[in-house]
């Protein structure tokens, strides 16, 4: 999963990788900037930042600091990728490539919400459909990674409100999950059966245990034990949820 999520979060790497040094840097730069771009394209990291810094000390480009950035992040330097994508955006405030990859920084960092501001000015600068749906994606990830911390601090109201976010920018089914799950635990039941529902329907890397255990305590809690049965049946096939569905049956037979 930690994998999916950094190629979602990576959509703008190497945007330059491919291209000839642009004819508005100096020929000197330039061809330190092209060999930086062929290093990291190769995987030398730290010979790609020797090289983009050798072209940042003859001048300073926006494009210089950008593809440095991208190789501090492969060598999980995350600080002075930051450093590098902020530089980035001080010399050109409409490139939402460095925002994009400065919220993708923010995200690996634990800092959601700066994420989520950086995301959200991608949204503002371009209109290409692909791109604006890439980032709702990285969106939901990072409002799905708010909302598990609220949960986790005991903030249901909160937690919600995140978790309702992340699906409204895609139909993520471990933020439906979540809400499913938090909607069974405070009595909102027919939530909670639409969480489930919308977390079958929309599953991708989840297992289906989990939405079915939630509807059947949600039938449950509304007193519709067949239905309750029904479900903690389905969900006593996948392992993890098989001891505590097998538990809900015993309750109800």
């Amino acid at each position: 999963m930690k994998k999916i999520v950094m190629l979602m979060l990576g959509v703008f790497l190497y945007l330059f990788i491919s291209t000839g040094y642009p004819q508005d840097m100096s020929p000197e730069a330039g061809k330190l900037y092209n060999a930086g771009n062929k290093l990291l394209k190769e995987g030398n990291y730290n010979g790609a930042i020797e090289n983009y810094n050798n072209a940042l000390a003859i001048e300073k480009d926006y494009r210089m600091f950008y593809q440095r950035g991208v190789a501090q992040k492969k060598t999980r330097n995350l600080e002075d990728a930051k450093i590098s994508f902020e530089e980035c955006l001080n010399l050109n405030k409409d490139f939402y490539g460095g925002y994009n990859a400065l919220g993708g920084v923010y995200f690996q960092m634990g800092d959601y919400t700066e994420a989520i501001n950086n995301f959200e000015k991608v949204l503002k600068l371009t209109d290409k459909a692909k791109t604006q749906k890439k980032v709702k994606k990285n969106l939901s990830l990072a409002y799905a990674k708010l909302g598990n911390q609220a949960l986790t601090n005991g903030n249901a109201t909160k937690g919600i409100d995140y978790l309702s976010k992340a699906v409204e920018y895609n139909n993520y089914d471990a933020a439906y999950l979540s809400l499913a799950k938090i909607y069974s635990e405070i009595g909102e039941w027919d939530k909670s059966i639409t969480a489930s529902f919308d977390a079958l329907q929309y599953r991708s890397k989840i297992s289906k245990g989990g939405p079915y255990f939630y509807m059947g305590v949600s039938y449950k809690g509304k007193g519709e034990n067949d239905k309750a049965k029904e479900m903690f049946n389905k969900a006593k096939g996948d392992a993890t949820y098989k001891k505590t569905a097998e538990y809900e049956l015993s309750l109800l037979n």
